[in-house]
């Protein structure tokens, strides 16, 4: 063939060449997802600047926006991998990096060496338990966690610290804070990795008719929260950072099986349980 039948333009009824479709992202339960990674940015960058009020705000804020992502996305069934995957960055950066660093420059840079591993325990429990939950997605039963999820291990930190610095007090005038923030830091970590089942709240379903009188219990709720917010989220937190250990020994003691983990999605009575 020559060169000229090579470069000849293709009959009028010559299939189209179609090029290969580029795939594109969701908007809407992204923007989300970057609004939490700029709560958890924004909390790292007011630590840094000695406003841990602020920083505690923007990790709360990220908790809210993290937990709306998915839901958004369930609800305009827009998921997709890249958002699952968007999704655990942005977890690892506001609730795993954001508090070490927040209370490491809060409380435990003055204790050397042990302060800083304190931190790092607490990062690498919110790395773990986030590979860990991706992993296990599809074998847990999704009415609990395994373990402290990390936005509420995040609240139990950063919470502790806009309470004291609430209250006017500081690692600097009160020695001992420095200490109790130590301990409920490797608390906070440590609880992320164990096998601790901590109830997901997944099995509640926002398309269901409920009685008026839990509308009623809902603003009842916020207007408590209204009172005084430092107070009144730590101690929802608290409560909920001891719960899973409650529900724990309660599974013990009557001999039901305490783990999370199922090795079959099969069974009758595992049906519905998992994601």
């Amino acid at each position: 063939m020559s060169s000229t039948d090579a470069q000849a333009p293709l009959p009028e009824d010559a299939p189209e060449l179609h090029r290969p479709r580029r795939k594109g992202i969701y908007i809407l339960p992204n923007l989300f997802t970057l609004a939490a990674l700029f709560g958890g940015f924004y909390a790292i960058v007011m630590a840094m600047n000695g406003q841990f009020e602020q920083a505690a705000v923007g990790i709360f804020c990220a908790m809210v926006l993290d937990s709306l992502d998915g839901r958004v996305a369930r609800m305009t069934n827009t998921q997709s991998a890249f958002g699952e995957q968007m999704d655990s960055l942005s977890d690892m950066v506001s609730f795993g990096a954001a508090p070490a660093l927040i209370v490491y420059e809060w409380a435990l840079k003055g204790m050397g060496k042990l302060g800083w591993i304190a931190a790092f325990v607490y990062c690498s429990g919110a790395a773990l338990r986030l590979a860990r939950f991706n992993t296990n997605i599809a074998v847990v039963d999704r009415r609990f966690f395994q373990g402290l999820p990390s936005p509420a291990a995040a609240a139990l930190v950063v919470g502790f610290i806009w309470v004291v610095t609430d209250a006017g007090y500081s690692p600097q005038t009160t020695p001992w804070l420095i200490w109790l923030a130590c301990a409920l830091t490797l608390y906070a970590g440590l609880t992320m990795v164990t096998n601790i089942p901590f109830y997901s709240f997944k099995d509640v379903s926002f398309k269901r008719t409920v009685p008026f009188i839990v509308i009623v219990a809902i603003a009842l709720g916020i207007a408590v929260i209204t009172i005084h917010p430092p107070i009144v989220l730590f101690a929802i937190f608290m409560f909920y950072g001891l719960s899973g250990y409650g529900v724990f020994i309660v599974k013990w003691r009557r001999g039901r099986p305490v783990s999370v983990i199922s090795t079959s999605t099969d069974e009758p009575d595992e049906e519905g349980l998992h994601r």
